[in-house]
């Protein structure tokens, strides 16, 4: 029995259709904390078009149209490229259309750029119900950047609809900051990135839903790393981009960082709503910007209130050209988007703090509440 929800992110709108209910549940609890995801009667329109408008993504575990899709891309020219850390085979058709098949993680993609529809199928259920949320994401993505909006490399917390916005490069302490204020009251909007367009208001803000990576160091230094193992041993299932150094980490209660061969960190990775269930953090659905942190971590360092903070660049801004891991094989989003030049300078009008942080959450907490205070009073 066919199964749907409808995804709504101001502007935008993706439906996902399937007819094994674990492929929609998936979305549900990965969209449902930060966009509008709720249950909908699956679409009964011409050839499963959507009536309510956006885009269709229609999902699910199909043997025969998986074959049908793998052969189709074997006899037509194909190029090979790497989307989603995997080898994929693409096909582009003259009518535009493109087919995708991705041959050691049996999946196939067939994707119609004149309806917005798009077809996933494989031969297991987690596969395709991860490449369904990834891709509806991206559906919703090109659609916001049509409508205006800009993506920025920033987490943000939020407080009676104003938005916390914190930058800094890859280890500054993002997500660090932003946690660290839920954890004191604060509305999670995101951990990494955001949409932001300007308003009649301001500066709207939009959550962009993705998994969180949290350290074990901050983790136990929180008092949530034994509540997260005690909830992994009674079965609750991590996302599935989590090493299994790191699931095995935590059935031993073991909080000692893990580095793969790149010497980048292992950590523990939450589904959207986990940050809920789990942290017991409440997400936030939209704010407007209405101040910046630019923090740094210093292990050894007194928290304190930094030098004058540097101004936005090209770093802090998210484009097709930064999306290493999911180049823009489906061609969902616009070929050119607005000059963001007006949304900087806005930015640069907002109050903004420079923040040295260490590995003490406590007292970086108390830095961190106390500079928010004066940027967002009650």
């Amino acid at each position: 029995m066919l199964s749907a929800i409808r995804i709504h992110a101001d502007e935008a709108t993706v439906t996902v259709v399937s007819d094994t209910k674990d492929i929609t549940d998936w979305a549900l609890r990965y969209f449902g904390g930060w966009w509008n995801a709720t249950t909908v009667d699956a679409p009964a329109g011409p050839g499963g078009s959507n009536a309510d408008g956006g885009a269709l993504l229609l999902a699910d575990v199909d043997s025969d149209c998986l074959a049908d899709i793998e052969t189709l891309v074997g006899d037509y020219d194909h190029d090979e490229v790497n989307y989603a850390d995997a080898r994929t085979l693409l096909a582009r058709h003259e009518d535009g259309v493109i087919y995708a098949v991705q041959p050691v993680e049996r999946l196939a993609y067939h994707y119609d750029p004149a309806t917005s529809r798009l077809v996933i199928v494989g031969a297991h259920t987690e596969p395709v119900a991860v490449a369904a949320s990834r891709l509806a994401r991206k559906l919703i993505r090109g659609q916001l950047l049509r409508a205006g909006f800009h993506i920025l490399h920033a987490s943000c917390v939020v407080r009676d609809g104003r938005a916390l916005l914190t930058f800094g490069p890859k280890g500054a302490g993002k997500t660090t900051t932003a946690l660290l204020l839920a954890r004191e009251g604060y509305d999670l909007l995101a951990n990494d990135r955001v949409f932001i367009r300007p308003d009649g208001e301001g500066l709207r803000i939009l959550p962009w839903p993705s998994a969180a990576a949290i350290g074990f160091g901050l983790l136990e230094s929180t008092g949530l790393h034994e509540h997260l193992r005690a909830r992994v041993l009674d079965g609750e299932q991590m996302h599935p981009t989590q090493d299994q150094r790191v699931t095995d980490a935590l059935h031993a209660s073991s909080t000692k960082p893990i580095w793969n061969a790149k010497g980048k960190e292992l950590k523990p990775q939450l589904f959207p709503d986990q940050l809920s269930s789990i942290l017991g953090m409440t997400l936030a659905p939209q704010a407007h910007a209405t101040a910046l942190l630019f923090p740094r971590v210093e292990k050894d360092a007194e928290p304190q209130l930094a030098e004058a903070p540097r101004a936005l660049g090209e770093e802090d801004f998210f484009t097709s050209k930064t999306e290493d891991r999911y180049p823009a094989i489906f061609r969902l989003a616009p070929d050119k988007t607005a000059q963001a030049t007006d949304l900087t300078d806005q930015l640069a009008l907002l109050p903004r703090r420079a923040l040295v942080l260490n590995h003490d959450s406590r007292a970086s907490a108390e830095l961190l509440a106390k500079t928010a205070e004066g940027l967002l009073p009650e």
